[in-house]
């Protein structure tokens, strides 16, 4: 399934974002990026450890990845593999039904302002709502105020009730 929208790039001239469930083959494509949202939280680069990681998490099926192409309207082409989300399949007992952790949200910085994030975030969005899920869930850092921002114009609701604890090994 693929989602396209278009969108103005920095330039002014229109581009279409395609948003398609990724497969183990996108893993070259995707890993670069992967790798580029881990060094964003203060990890080293390691491209060949990211491709190996995307490959067993998709082999597995222990995820879904929502991957974005940014394709301009007007030459006619290729598209570029921009961004990507990641969701990871979680359960909740009080509601008895799946949910899904968003844990990876990253946009290229040349993709950034063009609604690359907010249609990877609704196609997410789409995709639990389409899997009958009780609710997904994110953790984004304090200090991320761009992500934020983005969270909230789209409805998510930051949770004030519940004390996130972490173990780490």
């Amino acid at each position: 399934m693929s989602d396209e929208i278009r969108s103005a790039d920095q330039q002014g001239s229109e581009a279409r974002i395609e948003i398609v469930q990724a497969t183990v083959d996108d893993g070259p494509a995707i890993a670069p990026l992967f790798d580029a949202y881990r060094q964003f939280y203060h990890q080293p680069t390691d491209v060949t450890s990211a491709q190996s990681y995307l490959a067993e998490r998709l082999t597995q099926g222990e995820s879904v990845i929502f991957l974005a192409r940014l394709r301009p309207t007007t030459d006619g082409g290729a598209a570029s593999v921009v961004g990507f989300v990641q969701l990871y399949p979680i359960f909740s007992s009080i509601a008895l039904r799946r949910a899904w952790l968003l844990n990876d949200l990253f946009v290229a910085l040349e993709a950034r302002r063009l609604g690359v994030g907010r249609a990877l975030m609704q196609r997410a969005r789409d995709f639990g709502v389409e899997t009958n899920s009780a609710e997904m869930l994110l953790q984004t850092g304090v200090e991320n105020t761009n992500a934020q921002a983005l969270y909230s114009s789209l409805g998510w609701m930051r949770d004030d009730e519940y004390l996130t604890y972490m173990l780490t090994f």
